[in-house]
């Protein structure tokens, strides 16, 4: 024993700090997960920043490209005109329409569209020039943006560059596969992504089992993931703000709660030895007793056989009468007692059988062979009638097992008293005595091979009761009462139906009520 604690208290001290290093090495890669993507996200939202710089940029240069234009027309001199003619045509990257109030285009530069065979902006190609506000300028007032009821108004249209909508392109891109990673995690990470209501799910990833569809338990994963890490807050285009929630990832869980299975694992081990062990030594103890009884059941039928014969000899040769019927009542308790040991040797059928007589014919036995200051008293008449499955020999073996413990209690003066109950299922039967009682602390013992308060005496008279009653009668035996200087009172609860018949009498009721 000390060996096997020694093994499980080793084996455990291992295993947790394996885990506990485990553990750290997988809350480590979370961490590194987090900083990553929180660093990604930098990165992008940085990236973003600079394309809206960018945005910022040609709408500038766009305005600019206007500002030309509308001096180009009211210029004075030729150098003015070929300063405001190099402007406009460094523009290489800008689509730019120019087209008069009705629609009709005047001029267009880094289209893709032919404006030779296009002359009106209108239709899909209009909305596609609308993404921004065109810019509105007056030829002849000279004012951007209040041009007024002049038919001189004129309009540039334009929109983001080819290189912009790349690099847009790449931004887009960027963010999804941004998306991708946090959601395809090498850390397998359990992950949430939420918009800014945090109700709303934009992608999610390493989530088992788990309802999300359902507002409430959404929240409760939420917060549950909160309470483990913060949320990263993030905030793109498209998107809005958004947050990342995750936790520990199930194999980091799985860590935690190992030594906890590892523990209950040893321990249901432990229980099934145990319980493996004691059926074994109880299977021993029954070999033992069987064969024990055998044993003795054999011995006893040679001398029995002989003293028989004597007796019958005895008969012969005239001796007195009443020697020769005491000797002949002994020799037949001797046999009794040689089929008691026969029965617990062997598989017992039990028959039915009046429990009434069997009772009396035990208190009848020893009422000659105990203190005559003994008073034996039984609540039911002898000729009354109740009947149960039963071995007579060995069930009236425990009445007089429990009736001698009772009179070595009485030290030789009081009362025994035998109550019987016939119930509807059970028939019950108290063996009650006035003795001196058994304290509170050994009443988990009584039944206990070898205990005993007698100075001689081998502590086996209960333990054949309990083994008797509940082994081979299937029924239950206790200590019902006892109290010091009053008495005490042994319960056996004997079942009218043998075990066979109980479940073909319930499997009756059963398939009736069906």
């Amino acid at each position: 024993m000390i060996a096997a604690v020694t093994i499980i208290a080793v084996s455990l001290w291992y295993t947790n700090r394996l885990v506990r290093k485990m553990a750290r090495d997988e809350r480590k890669n979370v961490e590194i997960w987090a900083k990553s993507i929180d660093q990604k996200a930098n990165l992008v939202h940085a990236t973003e920043d600079f394309f809206q710089q960018l945005r910022e940029q040609e709408r500038k240069k766009v305005k600019l490209l206007a500002e030309a234009t509308r001096r180009l027309v009211t210029a004075d001199s030729a150098e003015d005109i070929t300063f405001y003619s190099e402007i406009i045509s460094s523009n290489n990257t800008i689509p730019v329409v120019l087209t008069n109030s009705e629609g009709k285009i005047n001029s267009a530069k880094n289209v893709d569209f032919d404006p030779d065979s296009v002359q009106y902006l209108k239709g899909d190609l209009k909305e596609e020039f609308t993404e921004y506000d065109p810019i509105v300028f007056d030829y002849f007032s000279g004012e951007i943006g209040s041009p007024g009821r002049s038919k001189n108004v004129n309009y540039y249209y334009y929109k983001d560059s080819r290189v912009f909508r790349r690099l847009q392109s790449y931004l887009d891109e960027l963010i999804n596969s941004f998306f991708t990673e946090v959601v395809i995690n090498s850390a397998s990470v359990p992950v949430i992504i939420t918009d800014s209501t945090k109700t709303n799910i934009i992608e999610k990833g390493n989530i088992r089992d788990e309802n999300l569809s359902d507002s409430t338990a959404l929240q409760q994963t939420l917060q549950v993931m909160k309470s483990e890490n913060d949320p990263i807050r993030i905030n793109f285009t498209g998107y809005g703000i958004s947050y990342i929630y995750y936790r520990d990832s199930y194999l980091l869980r799985q860590f935690k709660y190992y030594p906890y299975v590892q523990i209950s694992v040893i321990a249901l081990f432990i229980l099934l030895s145990y319980l493996v062990f004691s059926s074994a030594r109880k299977s021993e103890q029954n070999q033992i007793w069987a064969g024990m009884a055998k044993e003795t059941a054999h011995q006893l039928g040679t001398p029995l056989s002989s003293l028989m014969a004597w007796v019958e000899m005895l008969k012969m040769e005239n001796v007195d009468q009443q020697t020769v019927e005491e000797i002949e009542k002994d020799t037949h308790r001797l046999n009794d007692v040689s089929q008691r040991f026969s029965k617990i040797g062997s598989t017992t059928n039990l028959q039915e059988e009046n429990i009434v007589p069997v009772i009396y014919n035990a208190i009848h036995y020893l009422k000659n062979r105990t203190s005559k200051k003994i008073n034996y008293e039984i609540n039911v008449p002898e000729d009354f009638v109740i009947s149960v499955p039963m071995n007579r020999y060995l069930f009236q073996w425990v009445i007089e097992n429990l009736c001698k413990n009772a009179v070595d209690a009485l030290n030789g003066e009081g009362k025994i008293k035998i109550d019987i109950y016939e119930e509807t299922k059970e028939v019950i039967v108290d063996v009650s005595d006035s003795g001196k009682g058994i304290p509170r602390s050994e009443l988990k013992n009584v039944f206990k091979p070898g205990y005993t308060d007698k100075k001689r005496g081998w502590g086996l008279g209960l333990t054949l009761a309990e083994r008797i009653v509940e082994f081979y009668h299937h029924g239950r035996i206790f200590v019902k009462e006892s109290t010091p200087s009053k008495g005490t009172t042994f319960r056996i609860r004997l079942h009218k139906k043998g075990p066979v018949e109980e479940k073909i009498h319930w499997l009756k009721r059963f398939f009736r009520k069906r």
